[in-house]
């Protein structure tokens, strides 16, 4: 038995745009799953691993398992738990004067997402997965190597083992191992599917994603686009401002019927309320500061560059 509520039909994603850079991507990709391997998709937050994903399991037209990681996480969150008692009770009434009744208890196993997946042979994205404890992604070892999950003998009546389905997919998602929360991955696991480091977006992609994500035009959207590629080259931020950046202040702007270019000092404002604090912990006071002073220096010269 499958539950519905966590099975998704795979389904172009809105407004998804497919670069040179996006489509190389996912050539490669689908090029691993057809020799048979689980892909792994790590790097910096902001640089679309979760998006590439979805997009890559839509291509595969196959329905989709997500899942994403957690530290509160255990082997029963990926493969399932006993859930309750199923009680069978039977009346013998045969002579009328004896009432004889028998009761049976039996524990009910309820698969867990990841046996969904491998069971079905559905595609599963495995969201942040550094971010479970490895001892919780051990499972994932046999899964991958043997195609075979390894399930409890207490399961009434079933096989103690489930061969893993030819079509199932496994589509992997992690940080660097340096971000706060993510756990160093077994070397047994990374060497069972074949990792691809993803980099920022080029300026074409992250010029066509905050067109389509806000509705602004070309010349706005790419104007924004120099502003935060300028701000993350300059290596002075904690952490590098990325497309959402971008995105969140060209949204703004069309929401406020505005444009980069017919409300300088407005613009200014919103670029640093945006940008000061995704690239700066929070509390941190001083190194927005810093950001927004060196913010106003760059988009100063923006304006000139295009004048």
């Amino acid at each position: 038995m499958t539950d519905d509520r966590v099975i998704l039909e795979p389904t172009p994603l809105e407004n998804f745009v497919e670069t040179p850079y996006i489509k190389e991507i996912t050539t490669r990709a689908m090029s691993y799953i057809e020799a048979g391997y689980s892909v792994h998709f790590r790097g910096p937050a902001g640089t679309g691993k979760t998006t590439i994903a979805k997009h890559v399991a839509n291509k595969l037209a196959r329905p989709v398992v997500l899942l994403h990681g957690d530290e509160e996480f255990s082997t029963s969150n990926l493969i399932g738990s006993e859930s309750g008692y199923k009680t069978t009770k039977v009346r013998d009434n045969f002579i009328s004067s004896v009432l004889k009744e028998e009761q049976e208890f039996q524990k009910h196993w309820v698969d867990n997402r990841l046996t969904v997946a491998c069971r079905f042979g559905f595609t599963l994205i495995y969201d942040e997965f550094t971010r479970s404890r490895p001892e919780a992604n051990n499972i994932l070892l046999s899964v991958l190597e043997e195609g075979i999950i390894n399930l409890p003998i207490s399961r009434a009546g079933e096989e103690p083992y489930l061969e893993v389905h030819p079509n199932f997919t496994g589509l992997f998602t992690s940080n660097p191992e340096e971000y706060a929360g993510v756990h160093r991955s077994q070397d047994a696991l990374r060497d069972r599917m074949i990792t691809m480091d993803l980099d920022y977006f080029d300026f074409e992609t992250e010029v066509g994603i905050t067109r389509a994500k806000s509705g602004l035009k070309k010349n706005e959207a790419a104007f924004i686009v120099a502003i935060v590629r300028k701000l993350r080259d300059s290596g002075k931020c904690e952490f590098s401002p990325t497309v959402r950046g971008c995105i969140m202040i060209a949204k703004t702007l069309k929401i406020m019927k505005k444009t980069p270019f017919s409300d300088k000092k407005n613009f200014i404002v919103i670029c640093q309320d945006i940008l000061a604090s995704e690239t700066s912990r929070v509390g941190s006071r001083t190194n927005q500061n810093r950001v927004k002073k060196l913010l106003q220096e760059i988009i100063e010269e923006t304006y000139k560059a295009v004048a």
